[in-house]
């Protein structure tokens, strides 16, 4: 007993592994594990099946929906709607325009720049106007022409940009017949206008006239100057020819120049420019014609030195002392406006201001010496029935004048008979 105690003592056993216990306390059985995926599967099929059934409801909803849709729309297409037939029709007229060529239209110009403006005309895209369509005259930039941000004004629609579909406008055209129907006012007035010479060719030269282009023959200009020297001058003008349609503008120098020569009486006061000036005189521009002031006419005063009391570009008051229209010479004087000796020198802004008042006395004393000639004509004549007192007025020898005499005095200036 003894040895077989000492035997198994002696015995040595391996550790028992867990491994293998784990395995069997982690150990599933087969059959629960199938119901637990069966489970699932129904649970998904249920959740599915719930999903395509809410989905197929709301289609049924949608097409519900759009045939009642299509069927009141077929039947009552206006049952509910405050916006009515008339009203569309209202609104096309009011924010729909024709855009052909030559039509008119309102707008507000709401941007600026270089090249021109960008006008409101409430159509689906913006107009535009280009800088060369902005004015009759040329300019360098749409402001110069009175175009700003906030602008309405009348415009035409001249073209289409092809890139965006957009108008191009121009108040240039409107200008344009505006300024034939003024040139055909003025025509019919017979008035004088004033044209700055802008360019010349081999029979006249051409002036700006109410921003159009006029041609003047130089047979119809009164000077002998040339095309150069008249280039960029204003010259007097009349309306010879006015034809918008064959695009025609002849204007006249010389009718306008004889139309102020006419109103050129010996003694009448004018305002005028100072052209240049000579060692014997000034040049004097009068509306359109040059006169000679001559420096013995300039002050009773001797003027050793013309510059010293006139330069080019002044204005100043003259009185007409002659006129030959056939030589087209003016002869003027600022002596004979001085209220004393001397005062065009020291102090010219008192003549300019007596100048009408100097001229009246000045035309008297020539209306009183002429009646004081005829007298003497009439001592010679006593058959004429007229006799002349010592306070020179004639007197009648019959009863068929006044018992007073006529009074020469009353005389109207030279400039009304």
């Amino acid at each position: 007993m003894a040895s077989l105690t000492q035997q198994f003592g002696g015995l040595k056993c391996p550790p028992i592994s867990t491994a293998r216990v784990e395995s069997k306390k982690l150990k599933v059985n087969p059959i629960n594990h199938q119901n637990k995926k069966a489970n699932k599967a129904r649970i998904v099929a249920q959740a599915a099946a719930v999903v395509t059934n809410a989905q197929t409801r709301e289609r049924q909803k949608l097409k519900e929906m759009f045939e009642d849709a299509y069927e009141r729309c077929r039947t009552a297409p206006l049952e509910g709607v405050a916006f009515t037939v008339e009203d569309f029709h209202s609104a096309l007229e009011k924010y729909d325009f024709d855009s052909e060529i030559g039509t008119k239209v309102k707008g507000t110009v709401f941007s600026v720049d270089a090249n021109g403006a960008l006008v409101d005309i409430t159509a689906k895209s913006s107009a535009y106007l280009p800088l060369r369509e902005a004015s009759l005259h040329t300019i360098k930039h749409v402001e110069e022409a009175g175009i700003f941000p906030g602008l309405r004004e009348e415009f035409v629609v001249v073209g289409e940009n092809e890139a965006d579909d957009s108008l191009i406008l121009s108040l240039r055209s409107i200008q344009y017949d505006l300024a034939w129907e003024r040139c055909r006012q003025l025509q019919a007035e017979d008035v004088v206008v004033k044209g700055k010479v802008v360019g010349a060719n081999k029979g006249g030269v051409v002036a700006l006239v109410e921003g159009l282009r006029g041609f003047i023959p130089f047979s119809q200009i009164s000077t002998k100057s040339t095309a150069e020297e008249l280039l960029e001058k204003e010259l007097p003008l009349k309306f010879v020819e006015v034809d918008e349609e064959q695009s025609r503008l002849v204007l006249s120098n010389r009718k306008a120049m004889a139309d102020s020569q006419a109103q050129l009486g010996i003694g009448s006061v004018v305002l005028g420019t100072v052209q240049s000036l000579k060692p014997y005189g000034a040049f004097i521009d009068i509306g359109g014609i040059n006169g000679l002031l001559h420096v013995s006419q300039i002050s009773h005063d001797r003027v050793s030195d013309i510059a010293t009391v006139l330069q080019p570009g002044d204005t100043l008051k003259v009185m007409i002392l002659s006129h030959d229209r056939e030589r087209g010479r003016v002869s003027l004087s600022t002596k004979k406006l001085e209220p004393t000796p001397g005062d065009m020198i020291r102090n010219p802004k008192l003549v300019f201001e007596k100048a009408e008042e100097m001229a009246q006395t000045f035309r008297q004393r020539i209306a009183q010496a002429e009646a004081m000639a005829r007298a003497d004509m009439l001592r010679f004549q006593p058959e004429s029935g007229l006799t002349l007192n010592s306070d020179g007025i004639l007197g009648p020898l019959t009863s068929e004048l006044p018992e007073d005499g006529l009074d020469l005095s009353e005389i109207p200036p030279a400039e009304d008979l």
